[in-house]
């Protein structure tokens, strides 16, 4: 049995699917759509040179792996590559060969410094150290059983502050780009990242297929964007993609009282499963989402290599 590696055929619905299909398994906590792939594929910026790529064996996607470098950061010279095998098709050499195929690309597009996130169980993280990367910080998968939790009440809010949806914000979105803007260049991550393309955001997370614009909450604060929730749906599954608040208002419970709001309102709607992740250093998140009724569900560790 021979195993290949090649690009996603993006216009071939049954190869898409076989990726999505390899995700799912691998990550069942991050919501995986034909539609989101292609997306994400689409609007990705050239100055990424992004690819997915896939490990095939006799003609059955056994292996995924998405991979570019990181063009909205400072520094230059940092990529990423995350490979993900079908738990039932370990040991075959897909995994190998998609490291090997992304370093060669990627080391051929400038790279110095390559970033993965590798799932926390024994076999993935000494794959990971036999390839030459090592452990930085992890991230929790968290999941709450929306139909049967005990969700809290909606806390009241503060003076001053009132929820919206980003629906209300469909005929100039910018406030909301710029509320994204911030908040992400506070996430606790390896890499900086800075928003500044108002045009790439709209294609890339405004219009993305998961999107739920009326149940992704926003708080105003004296009518601005101070916190926000970001909720994707796959149309049976509710997961939030981002919270955040922007640094003058932060301490006052907004991410709490719109995450809160995106949940009931959720649940409301009929979704009865909710996802998230935090970064194990956000312990506000964290306290956050334990109050919720989250419990973690799995772990990924955050692993560099640095090339030169």
């Amino acid at each position: 049995m021979t195993v290949l590696v090649r690009d996603l055929r993006s216009d071939d619905p049954a190869d898409v699917a076989a990726f999505t299909r390899v995700r799912h398994l691998t990550v069942p906590f991050i919501l995986w759509t034909p539609e989101a792939v292609v997306h994400r594929l689409a609007h990705t910026p050239p100055q990424a040179r992004s690819r997915s790529l896939v490990a095939e064996e006799d003609g059955e996607v056994i292996g995924t792996a998405q991979i570019g470098l990181v063009h909205d950061s400072p520094e230059p010279g940092q990529a990423f590559l995350n490979v993900y095998v079908h738990p039932g098709r370990f040991r075959r050499g897909a995994g190998g060969l998609l490291v090997r195929t992304a370093e060669e690309y990627l080391t051929g597009e400038g790279a110095t410094k390559l970033y993965s996130w590798v799932l926390d169980g024994p076999a993935n993280l000494a794959f990971a150290e036999r390839h030459g990367y090592e452990r930085r910080r992890a991230a929790h998968f968290l999941r709450l059983d929306l139909a049967n939790a005990a969700l809290p009440p909606r806390p009241a809010p503060p003076a001053g502050a009132e929820l919206r949806t980003a629906a209300d914000f469909a005929d100039d979105p910018r406030p909301l780009f710029e509320l994204d803007a911030e908040t992400v260049a506070d996430e606790p991550s390896d890499v900086d990242v800075e928003f500044s393309d108002y045009e790439a955001w709209l294609a890339e997370s405004w219009r993305h297929p998961l999107l739920h614009r009326e149940l992704t909450t926003v708080a105003l604060v004296d009518g601005r964007p101070a916190a926000f929730t970001l909720a994707y749906t796959d149309g049976t599954r509710y997961s939030t993609a981002m919270t955040g608040t922007v640094r003058a208002h932060r301490g006052r419970g907004l991410a709490k009282l719109a995450k809160t709001d995106s949940l009931r309102r959720a649940r409301a709607a009929g979704y009865t499963e909710a996802l998230t992740g935090n970064d194990t250093d956000n312990g506000p998140m964290l306290a956050v989402n334990k109050w919720l009724g989250y419990e973690v569900r799995a772990t990924e560790v955050r692993h560099v290599r640095e090339l030169g």
